[in-house]
């Protein structure tokens, strides 16, 4: 039998021209397709322009089990260049292990920052690989060194990477133009810390095969074969496939992983798939999957937290570049949260609850926020937080994309040299919407409500037991929606609006248990103070009005609206 081969991915990320693709050809031994700048367009820049892909293979360490076998490490060599992130986002899902690279003259640098973002969202473990030591003078190197570790091990405190190894290396010395004798420096250390890292990713075969195809070339009387990682599932000899974006299925006609023929491949493989019949030009990357297992989707519910380094407030209404899955689409979030009561419910994870109310937020309520509507009286009080927010994300053109999945929102045109975090959010989704018609079909089961709250005046007393009010509505605005909802008088008395009274928005206000002996003499005071006004100067009035105790009696006015109610009802509680 073959000796166990164990496949850990480990991705290789950090800022341009910190030398990742040096590292990687340091590191590998057999190249696999997208390997080394291979793209004609990337050699004539210099950069990386697509995820390369290449592997090492060592001896099993005896952390990972028993027994003859081998520990493959495909190394994901992500483009570094900032306008390239979104397939640093792709590249990010199918990550076990990253190594962030950084130049040792440089330290930190804006996507160096964004790498680590990445990290945190999508990968468990890292190593933080600090290349181009030959470029220090020999004689302060090992000092030089020592600075930028611990410089590294500061930024590093408040992550979840916190104590993660951190190892020297020059993986070119002289450059790039250097002859190829040159060895590399700590490169062989490296590969021992990689072993010391490597873990067993716990992979299912189970679910639906789904696989992120990053090249796809015909080979003359073979077929047409497609290159990926698998992300999920399993795929076997004879299975069929299918190719959402152009809705196409294709039979498994043979499959390769690393030049070797093999029958079945499952969940962080490194494959190859050969079918025939398909023109390689129609499918550069993209995802193949179990026939029928992805969904398009026009909007989305998801669940989300803030990237705590993108400055500024998420806004409601605010546009983003969401990567969801491989795809990277502009679209727009509303912000909602647990109604205030729920905001210390437990997490729900993957599951969205469509049978409760929810907040709506102008903006996702985070510590440096505007205090939510709530909090605006008691603003000394300890602005409250929920523990879990969702976000409603409406795309500007359909996503295909399994059913949950991994989100991550961006400002991607946020100016490339500005030295800003341009990762918004990331969070996971729930529920995606099939139907064109979402908005009609789909969203009135949304129960996300806004608080309304209206103030208006009492004009005069009719009786005991009613008044007639003013200023609450426009006139042009239909009263009758309002009739039987309740209002409360700033002296305490509960009321009922009745209906209008006259032309100008005025209406009637019944009060059940009558007015109190106090309101009636205030009441009576202000209409007296009025009709003097009328024979006298209006403006003198007001100012006296100002220094006087008599206030005016205030209505108001509280419901609830949901937002994507089509009857537009109002609510009390």
């Amino acid at each position: 039998a073959a000796p166990r081969v164990l496949n850990v991915n480990v991705g290789v990320l950090g800022h341009i021209d910190s030398g990742k693709t040096a590292l990687a050809r340091a590191l590998s031994t057999t190249g696999s397709t997208a390997a080394f700048d291979r793209a004609p367009q990337s050699r004539a820049r210099g950069i990386t322009l697509d995820l390369g892909f290449s592997c090492l293979r060592t001896a099993l360490p005896p952390q990972l089990g028993p027994g003859p076998g081998e520990l493959q490490f495909t190394l994901v060599d992500c483009p570094g260049h900032a306008s390239l992130i979104r397939t640093i986002i792709g590249g990010a899902q199918i990550i076990d292990l990253m190594m962030l690279v950084i130049d040792v003259t440089k330290g930190m640098q804006t996507q160096s920052a964004e790498c680590l973002v990445i990290g945190q969202i999508a990968c468990q473990k890292m190593v933080v690989v600090l290349n181009k030591i030959d470029l220090l003078p020999e004689g302060k190197r090992q000092s030089a060194i020592e600075k930028m570790t611990k410089k590294m091990q500061k930024t590093l405190e408040n992550t979840k990477f916190c104590g993660c190894p951190i190892v020297a290396v020059a993986a070119k010395p002289g450059g790039p133009e250097a002859p190829e004798s040159e060895n590399p420096l700590g490169v062989s250390e490296l590969i021992e810390v990689l072993k010391s890292q490597a873990y067993l990713p716990s992979r299912d075969p189970l679910g639906h095969f789904l696989m992120a195809v990053d090249h796809c070339f015909s080979i003359k009387g073979q077929g047409t074969v497609m290159t990926g990682t698998i992300l999920s599932g399993s795929v076997s000899l004879g299975d069929n496939v299918e190719i959402p974006a152009l809705k196409v299925t294709k039979k498994v006609k043979s499959m390769q992983m690393f030049h070797t023929p093999v029958t079945y491949a499952m969940q962080g493989d490194r494959v190859g798939i050969c079918v025939t019949q398909f023109d390689p030009k129609l499918l550069e990357r993209g995802l193949i999957c179990t026939p029928e297992s992805l969904h398009t989707i026009h909007a989305a519910i998801i669940s989300l937290k803030k990237i705590q380094y993108f400055r500024g407030a998420l806004q409601t209404k605010a546009k983003f570049h969401i990567t969801v899955g491989h795809e990277t689409v502009m679209g727009r979030v509303m912000f909602f949260s647990p109604a205030p009561a729920d905001f210390n419910e437990e997490i729900q994870e993957n599951v969205f609850d469509f049978e409760k109310d929810y907040l709506y937020q102008e903006e996702y309520l985070s510590k440096d926020s505007n205090s939510s509507e709530e909090n605006k009286e008691n603003d000394q009080a300890e602005v409250q937080l929920p523990r879990q927010q969702w976000a409603l994300l409406e795309f500007e053109k359909p996503v295909t994309c399994p059913k949950l999945c991994l989100v991550i929102g961006s400002k991607l045109d946020t100016d490339i040299h500005a030295n800003t975090c341009r990762l918004a959010f990331h969070g996971a989704l729930l529920q995606g919407m099939e139907d064109k018609n979402y908005t009609e079909t789909f969203l009135p089961k949304l129960k996300v409500y806004k608080l309304k709250h209206k103030e208006g005046q009492v004009e005069r007393v009719m009786d005991d037991y009613s008044v007639i009010g003013r200023s609450l509505f426009k006139k042009e605005t239909n009263i009758q929606i309002f009739v039987g909802l309740k209002v409360q008088l700033s002296t305490g008395e509960d009321g009922i609006i009745d209906g209008g009274f006259g032309q100008s928005g005025k209406f009637k206000i019944r009060i059940p248990d009558g007015l109190k002996p106090d309101t009636k003499v205030l009441l009576t005071v202000a209409s007296k103070k009025k009709s003097k006004a009328g024979k006298g100067d209006t403006t003198k009035e007001d100012e006296s009005s100002k220094n006087d105790s008599a206030q005016p009696v205030t209505i108001s006015l509280l419901f609830k609206r949901y937002v994507f109610d089509t009857q537009k009802k109002m609510i009390q509680s």
